[in-house]
């Protein structure tokens, strides 16, 4: 066969723009539920994460994410305090595209995201505004258990 070079990028994870890791608390959104980790979330939740990584900033080209947000793919975004998805440092650490934290398979039946949302219990963080309880793993038991 003949060697034919890809003409466009996969999306892909890449190190931060700070070019350093980061360790913070920050926003995220729900924007589709259509993977059944998000099932017992509503789209406009936002969620207190923490997130822990050097290399977390979300790459793609404008029109794969069209194709992703068109499919429900993307499931969370980093926003500001009041939910607004946002390429401001202080909210979107890493630079991610179009600020998205979180993508899922077509099914929906994979969920991808950068934040912690299992670092979560009575005494941790209670200093951080904001609701912490991301429902994902209680939604994961129930779709699977059916």
């Amino acid at each position: 066969g003949e060697f034919k070079p890809l003409t466009e990028e996969a999306p892909t994870l890449t190190f931060n723009t700070i070019g350093r890791h980061l360790s913070h608390y920050v926003t995220t959104k729900v924007v589709s539920t259509k993977s059944p980790w998000l099932s017992l979330c509503r789209p406009g939740d936002l969620h207190s994460i923490p997130v822990s990584h050097g290399e977390g900033r979300f790459v793609a080209s404008d029109e794969q994410i069209k194709t992703l947000i068109a499919n429900g793919q993307v499931a969370t975004l980093y926003t500001d305090r009041e939910g607004h998805p946002t390429y401001d440092s202080r909210y979107n650490l890493n630079g991610s595209n179009w600020s998205i934290e979180g993508i899922t398979s077509p099914d929906g039946r994979v969920l991808g995201k950068m934040g912690h949302t299992e670092r979560n219990g009575t005494n941790i963080a209670k200093n951080i505004c904001g609701n912490k309880f991301q429902p994902l793993l209680e939604a994961g038991v129930k779709y699977f258990k059916g």
